[in-house]
């Protein structure tokens, strides 16, 4: 399972990359915008194909989901922790972040699956994930119900290294955003997995 989430900003021709990346064989795009309004979302769901909106997964702006189809929701930790999630999780698909694998241990099976980050040192965040241990505390996994979803630095030459470690996906985020030529990179990802 190959998931994209979106950058924090806009860039140019993102929903044309977005579409494409759908056409291409993305199974889920986590549309996480900080800091964009509600007619900002509306705006760029609008720019996706209607056909991917079951495909698409919110972190804000969660009210936008009964008008476009939208039953995927995504919670950061302190959400999860403050029990945001709870109005959305009996009729949605809902999904959360951790840091560490004992964390992740715990969740209970109403969440479909979580980032577990950083798994490899970021590409985005300079600096972030150099010291990381996931990759190796991913053995201590013992929660059968939550899939587990490396982020974090994931690109075409390591996204194999994830899936080795028992990941049940992998999420990229900066390998497609910094790059010059996104869908390429998306399909070199693609390629190593249907190898």
């Amino acid at each position: 399972m190959i998931l994209v989430i979106t950058p924090e900003l806009m860039v140019p021709k993102e929903t044309d990359t977005i579409n494409q990346m759908f056409q291409e064989g993305l199974d889920w795009l986590h549309i996480r915008k900080p800091w964009i309004t509600r007619d900002e979302m509306i705006e760029l769901i609008s720019q996706i194909d209607k056909n991917f909106y079951p495909q698409l997964v919110l972190h804000t702006h969660y009210d936008l989901g009964k008008e476009y189809d939208i039953s995927r929701f995504h919670f950061r930790e302190i959400d999860r922790k403050e029990e945001k999630y709870k109005p959305f999780a009996e009729e949605n698909t809902i999904s959360t972040s951790v840091h560490d694998i004992t964390t992740y241990n715990t969740l209970d099976k109403e969440w479909e699956y979580a980032f577990i980050s950083p798994f490899f040192p970021s590409i985005s965040k300079k600096g972030y994930g150099i010291d990381s241990t996931i990759k190796e505390e991913i053995k201590y996994r013992n929660n059968p119900d939550v899939k587990l979803i490396a982020l974090g630095g994931i690109d075409q030459d390591n996204i194999h290294e994830a899936f080795e470690t028992d990941a049940d996906g992998v999420a990229l985020l900066g390998a497609i955003w910094e790059s010059k030529e996104p869908l390429k990179v998306f399909r070199k990802c693609r390629n190593v997995l249907m190898s």
